[in-house]
């Protein structure tokens, strides 16, 4: 290994560990070896390898000084084949272990990402809807990437690395030594030439290179945020693009400024330490050149001398960056570890029993509910600010009691914020209630099965939902209706299209069911991507469904078409419907009016029209002058 290749080694490890003086964590190692353990076959067998590639890697410049030793001493041919043969074989054997070691190091490092970000995925997936409204998704993927690759570096490399570098270290100071202490002695004195520089110039160009991350970070949000579909919407509509892309330029330009700067410097380093490497070279061959005219040397020493010289540097170097490495690899784990340790606030209990098969009745008892402060859902690093937000524990549903019957369908209204939709969600079990229970089935009040008590599978495969902004991933149509029922056909398909009046539309598409809707489904109006959340929901064939605001933000001529797809989608279901619109709640079987987190009115439209209590100003205030053109477009159900 020559000495540009340890200066350039040495470089690349300084600048991307990451400097901490966070202490030893004694709580995270052993979370780490619980990583390691499914691969501890794989481990020891790599540990072994890397420590007979460390004494083979010795035992090559020792072969090639008993040649020059042999040469010398005119010792013939035959001896001089047989030390070539020697060093031949000795190549051939770090080649072929070299590969083995390195399969090895690949297996454990892959297996070691696969099973963190497998752990990660899972456990993210279990949060609650509160931890994904306050997080950016940004930092959360970075937490998938970027962190668990560092993590997997602790096994990869710097495992092997200390290991085989402390025995590679020992064996070449041991046969260094043993040839001439004198000249090792010397070589020793050079070495904080060696170090100091890397030390030095490797924290500059680490604390580049951050800056540089920086800024490719914020061109990315930058790019991401403004390449959106709503995000480049938004630009067009009020943002500047001029100043944009003089802030864009500004930042490449900086990154650019510092790609060169960083260029010479690892130019610079590199230089210098080749410029270290030759003088110690000549140190070796000059001191050693003398003691072997003196005969207190052979020449076959001087050449091991020179040639294990670089033995000893690389390992010494490696060294002292190891614990910078650990320590980077370690903060690493503790990112990773931050994520897993962010218990999901909805956990299905052991016990959790499936929702009773026929119809079903919903009943609210007495239900109280907070949403839960950041300290319980969320990470300040996922948010990335300094602190969390402390507010939040504060009561909104005070005492909500209800029930509906099977088939029954119970409208709500109310103002904004009355807490409508907050009802939904616990019905939905996207949040837990702090107090009372939320029951589904019963024949009789109180008799239902707590949501809390049952399995998550039962709760999907009876409860339907349709919110208002109607979101589709960035697929097929076929991918999106495949979410609610993984197992439909193209005929489920296309009765669950055809319900919700998309037929036309989607047989129009030159791919049909295979048409990619695009992110958040904006290939498509808002109308029909409304309906396709609505055919999502009827091919899933939910026994209760809800649907909160579902027409809000729709125009007369789309709501016309949604509300008859709603039609297909209530009937014969139980029903909870969050509505400002009259020809969704006018034959509801009974209307709840909530107001500050209480439902202060409850009975059918007509009944609360001749209360003329909350209810009837509603309807004076929003829903009157829809009245005629409510009646006239949208059937009734």
């Amino acid at each position: 290994m020559s000495m540009e290749r340890v200066a350039w080694g040495s470089l690349y490890n300084i600048t991307r560990a990451k400097s901490g003086s966070k202490p030893f964590s004694k709580a995270t190692l052993k979370r780490v070896l619980g990583f390691a353990r499914p691969h501890r076959g794989k481990l020891i067998a790599f540990v072994a390898l890397s420590i007979v590639m460390a004494i083979l890697a010795v035992a090559t410049p020792v072969l090639a000084g008993q040649v020059v030793d042999a040469i010398v001493a005119k010792a013939g041919s035959g001896e001089v084949i047989r030390l070539a043969v020697l060093i031949a074989v000795v190549a051939l054997a770090e080649a072929g272990l070299g590969l083995v070691s390195r399969w090895l190091s690949s297996t454990i490092g892959e297996g070691v990402i696969v099973d963190l970000r497998t752990r990660v995925f899972d456990h993210v997936q279990k949060m609650p809807i509160a931890f994904f409204t306050r997080t950016r998704t940004g930092a959360l993927v970075s937490r998938l990437n970027n962190d668990v690759i560092g993590a997997q570096s602790a096994f990869a490399g710097t495992l092997s690395g200390v290991v085989s570098n402390v025995v590679a270290l020992v064996l070449t100071l041991i046969v260094m030594l043993g040839t001439s202490w004198q000249v090792t002695v010397l070589a020793m004195i050079l070495l904080p030439i060696f170090l100091v520089p890397a030390r030095r110039m490797g924290s500059r160009l680490a604390d580049l290179r951050r800056e540089a991350a920086e800024h490719n970070a914020a061109m990315g949000t930058q790019m991401t945020e403004r390449f959106s579909a709503p995000g480049a919407t938004l630009v067009k509509l009020f943002g500047r693009p001029d100043e944009e892309s003089r802030e864009f330029a500004l930042r490449a330009g900086r990154v650019r400024d510092i790609g060169v700067r960083t260029a010479m410097l690892q130019f610079t380093f590199v230089t210098a330490l080749t410029l270290v490497s030759a003088l110690a070279l000549a140190l070796v061959y000059g001191l050693g050149g003398v003691l072997a005219i003196g005969g207190q040397l052979a020449a076959g020493d001087v050449v091991v001398l020179a040639l294990l010289l670089t033995r000893l540097y690389a390992p010494l170097t490696a060294l002292s960056n190891a614990r910078v490495e650990i320590m980077s690899a370690l903060v690493s784990f503790e990112r990773v570890f931050e994520i897993l340790d962010l218990k999901p606030l909805i956990q299905q209990k052991p016990d959790a029993v499936a929702v009773p098969a026929g119809p079903v009745s919903v009943e609210f008892d007495d239900v109280r509910f907070a949403y839960p402060s950041a300290d319980k859902v969320s990470l300040a690093s996922l948010e990335e600010v300094s602190t969390l937000d402390t507010r939040g524990g504060e009561e909104v549903l005070h005492g909500i009691s209800f029930r509906v019957e099977p088939g029954q369908t119970v409208a709500l209204v109310g103002s904004s914020g009355a807490g409508k939709s907050t009802i939904a969600q616990l019905l939905s079990r996207l949040y837990d209630v702090d107090s009372g229970a939320v029951r589904l089935g019963g024949i009789l009040p109180g008799s239902g099965l707590d949501v809390r008590d049952a399995t998550f599978d039962s709760l999907r495969d009876t409860l339907g939902m349709v919110t208002q902004d109607g979101h589709l991933f960035h697929e097929s149509i076929a991918a999106n209706l495949r979410l609610a029922a993984p197992e439909a056909t193209e005929e489920d398909m296309w009765d669950a299209i055809r319900q919700a009046r998309l037929e036309t539309m989607v047989r129009s598409l030159p791919d049909g069911l295979d048409t990619v809707v695009g992110e958040r489904g904006y290939r498509l109006s808002g109308g029909e991507r409304q309906r396709l959340t609505i055919a999502r929901l009827l091919i899933s064939q939910p026994r209760v469904v809800i649907l909160d605001e579902a027409t809000a933000a729709l125009d007369s001529t789309n709501e016309a078409a949604v509300q008859a797809a709603l039609g297909a989608a209530l009937e014969g279901r139980t029903a909870v419907v969050i509505a400002h619109r009259l020809s969704t709640i006018r034959a509801a079987d009974v209307i709840l009016v909530v107001e500050d987190g209480q439902i202060v009115e409850r009975g059918t439209h007509t009944e609360l029209l001749a209360a003329d209590g909350r209810y009837a100003e509603l309807y004076r205030t929003q829903f009157a002058e829809a009245t005629a053109v409510a009646e006239e477009a949208v059937p009734e159900f």
